[in-house]
């Protein structure tokens, strides 16, 4: 079995007196885009210092790829590519000379640096900019270039912090594709507390809040983290609602607006079937019947509550 490109067992850390994470363990995957979630304050920022080697940790281990990266954070960070909330930008640089001095620093041998510049402006949509001054690039492109240098000596980690920060609903867009694409073949951390964020990039969703792992799942898992109690009835024909109330299972149901009623049960996974029968017995022409579910609004502020 491959190993996981991140392995954390226990990681703990405190700044003077404050736990600011606690016996926090997971792995991570070699494929795909993690959403490390939490609000502002709970323990990302320092999960991540430590996971890029910015940071020793005061208790637990974090491996990369296998390696620790306290005792050989210099092999460990090969692995990994960062790209911090503000891009880390030179901006009386041109895009190629930018990414000329960032493979150095990665310590790309030299000559494979143009063609590791090449791959990297490519995959980033940022090729026709290369003789571009970074500082003439517009917010949008000029995150393409910070994703470019994290990625351009090809690491299978990489970790992004707020990465559309401040950025315009279409470049929002855009550098969300981008990052969906990275996630293709290699393994993403994304550190965020925008819900929409997490919903249209990720695969998986580690949620941290006041220092502790309270999440663990698939972004599928999160969505149903509560249990749905109320459904939707779409139908053509008029029907009352104390005839709904009669089904068995039925607290009470009200009409949302003309053909649209939503009805809350008690927990039955028969609900359903009893409803679809009722509807051929009276005659509602039941169009569609669905649970419907909780919003990642929702499921966020119900794990917030747990925790306080």
């Amino acid at each position: 079995m491959k190993e996981p490109i991140v392995k954390l067992n226990n990681l703990s850390h405190k700044y003077g007196k404050d736990w600011a994470i606690k016996n926090i363990s997971f792995e991570v995957s070699n494929r795909g885009v993690l959403g490390l979630l939490g609000s502002n304050g709970a323990g990302k920022s320092t999960t991540m210092n430590i996971l890029c080697g910015a940071l020793n940790q005061t208790e637990g281990e974090a491996f990369i790829n296998g390696i620790d990266i306290k005792t050989n954070s210099i092999e460990a960070k090969k692995m990994i590519g960062f790209l911090p909330q503000k891009a880390p930008l030179y901006l009386d640089l041109t895009v190629h000379e930018y990414l000329y001095y960032c493979a150095n620093l990665k310590l790309i041998p030299q000559e494979k640096i143009e063609e590791a510049i090449e791959v990297a402006k490519e995959k980033c949509g940022i090729t026709h900019f290369s003789n571009r001054l970074l500082r003439n690039l517009s917010g949008g492109y000029q995150q393409r270039v910070g994703i470019a240098q994290a990625i351009i000596h090809n690491p299978p980690l990489v970790v992004l912090d707020e990465p559309t920060n401040g950025l315009d609903p279409v470049q929002i867009i855009e550098v969300r594709n981008l990052i969906k694409d990275i996630g293709k073949d290699r393994s993403v951390i994304l550190s965020t507390h925008i819900l929409s964020e997490v919903q249209a990039t990720c695969d998986t969703i580690k949620m941290i809040e006041k220092g502790n792992l309270i999440f663990s799942g698939t972004l599928n898992d999160f969505n149903n983290y509560i249990v749905p109690e109320t459904l939707i009835m779409k139908v053509d024909n008029l029907l009352f609602i104390n005839e709904l109330e009669e089904v068995e299972g039925v607290k009470e149901a009200h009409q949302v607006e003309e053909g649209i009623l939503r009805v809350h049960f008690n927990k039955d996974d028969m609900i359903r079937e009893r409803l679809i029968e009722m509807s051929v017995t009276k005659d509602w022409k039941l169009k569609e019947i669905y649970l419907e579910k909780s919003s990642l609004d929702d499921v966020f502020t119900k794990l917030m509550k747990e925790v306080n």
